[in-house]
């Protein structure tokens, strides 16, 4: 089946791709505004005292329906791929995924009426989110005709995801413990919501993009051609997105500690109280990282206004209303914290945002250097990304030396988490968006949306054994020490790193040409 396209009449391009590759961008960042966002509070929610609004949970119970929820987010969209292939269509899912992450927010929002309004949430969460995730992506993909722009098509909306979760963890998470954990749940929903409404009413940039193809639908009215087999070449090409799922695993396991044992790092082994210049200093940092990722993403806003306002106003109008939201909170926080004294403690989770301002910041430099002659094949990309995040945990692993084994506090500089972050940043941008962009060039166009399933139940499998490791911190910490449990998460993705290079060759030529 050829490639689909939109029509150029009614598909103007912005930074010379489709404009229609940022009404995604944007979709998919309020849809991450409001995964970060609530995933930001939920633990502290859930741990918090009785006085405070909490549940007074357990950490250990908290954590264990912590790593179960982020896990499941990456189950459900192998059953919401298969939906979409075979039944509804890209475009349908992401809109029926929409509303029900909105009613979820929404219900996590009702929290105080009675637990079942917060567990119903969650299931409602989990449910839109298996819909919407896999066939966004897929809608991607299909905006190109020539291969060789996916990889930085996949690395602008990799762009646009890390702007939602880098403003849903700085908004939401301040929204929601100045103000009230179901206010913070709420911005989550609202954000949501503008996401949904934008995405709607823009289907004329679209065209045929993201429909039920007729090929799917002939598979849903006739069992045998349901049935019809794959080619040699198809077989070769799954066999190849097998492989690089498997290695996302490693990579996952080892990156999602930043959500687990890297917090735990920042919580109880950083300094971050500042004083004096120090403190001025960081306020000062953090208004830059604040307003610097807004005013891009702002800017990329308006080229994408100017050039469809007139073909999707409706859709501009509810985009640019969500902005001014953004930046009256982005002020009233900023304005809270110059109002602070020459004493400040660094939040914990402060260093979450970095990993996607470093994305926002460097995403259009790589995207840039993949569009080049330096564009190396996807095995090698692979290897640099897991080299780079062993790189990252090797930092960590130094600036812990000197914490004695089983120390449950220390002082180390903020310097090596800072670094490590950096690196992990990198590695990911090396991956991720690549991983996405190989899915859709070597999927067969009938599978497609299952295979963006495939690929993100990888992640499942790899948020799970993560958030299982993390919880043996304190074991191998007083086997090892900190440095050498932060040493197996070097030394793991750099062997990973040598056996997927040695594997180039094997990879290459089930790919069948493509790059």
């Amino acid at each position: 089946m050829s490639e689909i396209t939109v029509d150029k009449k009614i598909d103007p391009k912005v930074l010379n791709h489709p404009a229609g590759l940022f009404v995604l961008f944007f979709t998919e960042m309020w849809e991450r505004f409001s995964y970060y966002g609530m995933r930001a509070l939920l633990v502290l929610f859930l741990v918090s005292a009785l006085d405070e609004g909490g549940w007074a949970w357990s950490r250990e119970d908290a954590g264990v329906l912590y790593a179960w929820y982020s896990s499941l987010v990456y189950f459900t969209p192998l059953i919401g791929g298969y939906i979409a292939d075979r039944l509804t269509g890209a475009r349908t899912a992401i809109v029926g995924g929409a509303f029900l992450m909105t009613l979820g927010h929404l219900s996590l929002a009702f929290e105080f009426v009675g637990q079942w309004s917060f567990y119903l949430g969650l299931t409602l969460l989990v449910l839109g989110n298996g819909l919407f995730k896999p066939n966004i992506s897929t809608m991607v993909g299909d905006l190109y005709k020539k291969e060789s722009k996916k990889d930085s098509a996949y690395t602008i909306f990799y762009m646009g995801i890390n702007a939602g979760a880098f403003l849903g963890i700085m908004l939401c998470g301040y929204v929601g413990e100045t103000v009230g954990w179901s206010y913070g749940f709420g911005l989550a929903g609202i954000f949501m919501l503008f996401g949904l409404l934008q995405f709607y009413f823009s289907k004329a940039l679209f065209g045929e993009i993201g429909s039920l193809h007729k090929k799917a639908v002939k598979h849903t009215e006739n069992k045998a051609v349901e049935k019809e087999s794959l080619t040699t070449k198809e077989k070769d090409r799954l066999i190849a997105v097998s492989v690089f799922a498997i290695f996302t695993i490693v990579f996952w396991w080892a990156f999602e500690q930043a959500g687990s044992s890297m917090t735990i790092f920042a919580k109880d082994y950083t300094q971050r109280v500042l004083t004096g210049e120090w403190a001025t200093l960081f306020v000062w940092v953090n208004f830059f990282l604040t307003v610097v990722p807004v005013i891009i993403v702002t800017w990329v806003l308006g080229l994408l206004v100017k050039q469809t306002f007139s073909k999707i106003s409706l859709s501009n109008s509810f985009l640019m209303a969500s902005f001014v939201i953004i930046w009256a909170i982005v002020i009233w926080k900023l304005y809270g914290e110059f109002s602070s004294t020459d004493q400040i403690e660094v939040p914990a989770s402060w260093f979450g945002i970095l990993n996607s301002f470093f994305i926002i910041a460097f995403a259009p430099l790589i995207s840039k250097i993949w569009d080049t002659k330096f564009n190396p094949s996807g095995p090698v990309k692979f290897a640099i990304a897991m080299v780079l995040l062993g790189a990252g945990f090797g930092f960590l692993a130094y600036g812990s030396m000197s914490i004695k084994s089983g120390v449950a506090e220390a002082s180390v500089s903020m310097f090596w988490l800072i670094a490590a972050y950096f690196l992990h940043t990198m590695g990911e941008l090396c991956l991720s968006p690549i991983g996405l962009s190989y899915v859709s060039k070597l999927s067969p166009r009938r599978l497609i949306g299952l295979m963006f399933g495939v690929w993100l139940f990888a992640s499942f499998i790899g948020n799970l054994l993560s958030g299982y490791t993390a919880s043996s911190i304190d074991s191998l910490n007083e086997m090892m020490g900190l440095s050498g449990f932060f040493l197996l998460f070097t030394i793991i993705p750099v062997g990973a790193a040598v056996i997927i290079l040695a594997m180039s060759n094997f990879l290459k030529k089930r790919m069948h040409g493509v790059h």
